[in-house]
Order: C-alpha cells, then structure tokens, then sequence
C-alpha cells in the first residue's frame, strides 16, 4: 500500500530511520530525506557512517523512515538520538511500533506519515552515505504538521536552566558573598557593614 500524500509529510523536518538485519532492529535521527524522481517515486537519504543503522541499510538494502511530527515528545529523541549504537533496544517503551510489508518496525505515535523503500543506488559522500531508494508503501497517519528543527529546538529539546547561585548580598553597597550560610561574624570588604545587613540572592 502506498499514499502518495506521504510524501507531501517530507519537509525539512526529523525522522526516525529504521533498518533491520540479522533479527535486530536498530535506528537513528537523520534530517536529510528528500524527494528525487516521481516515477519511480524515489527518496534519498544520507546518513552517517559510523551509525550502526547506516551497516544495517547497507547489508540489507532496506529501510523505513517515520516522519516525526510536532506532537513528538523529547523522549524519541532520546531514545533514537542522532547516532545509533548495537546495544540499545532503540524501540523499547514506546507504544505505536509496527511492522511494514517488509519486516522492518516504524513509530506511528509521534508521526504523520512512514515510508518503506528500497536501496536502488548508494554514493560514498566521505564521512556519509547516501542512498538512493525506491518507496515500496507509506501511509499518512495524521495532520499534526511535520516537527522542523526550529521548532524542535523552541518547543521540544528542554531548554537549559541557569544555575542558581546561592550567596548573599549586602544591603548597603551590593556586595556578593557567594556561598550559604553567610558566617555571623562575616564583615562586607567594601563598606564594613556586618552580616545583619546581608540578605539572601534572590
């Protein structure tokens, strides 16, 4: 079964690459898939190769793209991250997992849409491989709009909290003591006042 109108879900997004090979599912983020030719409807995608995903596609000539949407929580991400290692159960804990007509798993929670295909063409671009892929199916899973990394890094990836410094500071010129407790008997080297006039960083 193929929807064309999966294809209409490739954007300059995030997806989730799986491949399979000697019983062992495995996968990564990639950002890199795009359309080539309409008939036959083909894809490229390029991916590292130090991923393990990448040996996997290589052997088997196969693979599925999930095409995360912005509903995608930060734990796919996580999870699946931007290079894939042997050891992690990279599909572990999450609920919408599938097979496709050709063995090989996809999400379909935090997705509008997955492709299968099949490697048709494979080009050594240095420190990554891109194959060229026939689309066996696709299958468009909802209208949540495809997650873009702008709106990943806005709305998904945590934001890093400033660290909070404890201290004191004094009231009458504004020196900072960083550290808690403040000494009783501490003086402010600026302008002699005593730790009664001191009071904690907000």
């Amino acid at each position: 079964m193929f929807d064309v109108n999966a294809m209409f879900k490739l954007s300059y997004g995030l997806f989730v690459l799986t491949a399979k090979a000697d019983g062992k599912d495995n996968g990564c983020i990639i950002n890199t898939v795009m359309q080539v030719t309409d008939t036959p409807m083909q894809i490229s995608v390029t991916v590292n190769k130090a991923n393990y995903t990448t040996m996997l596609i290589d052997e088997t000539r196969e693979f599925n793209v999930s095409i995360l949407s912005e509903d995608a929580k930060f734990s796919v991400f996580e999870r699946f991250g931007f290079q894939s290692g042997r050891k992690t159960d990279k599909f572990a804990g999450f609920e919408g997992v599938k097979r496709s007509k050709n063995g090989l798993l996809y999400l379909t929670e935090m997705t509008n849409a997955y492709l299968s295909a099949k490697v048709v063409k494979k080009i050594d671009l240095g420190t990554h491989i891109q194959f060229i892929a026939e689309v066996t199916a696709g299958e468009v899973l909802s209208d949540v709009p495809s997650v873009t990394y702008a709106y990943y890094f806005a709305n998904i990836k945590p934001k890093v909290q400033p660290t909070k410094k404890k201290g004191w500071v004094c009231k009458i010129c504004g020196y900072v003591y960083e550290g808690d407790p403040l000494p009783d008997d501490f003086i402010c080297p600026l302008c002699k006042h005593p730790a009664s006039d001191f009071e904690p960083l907000a």
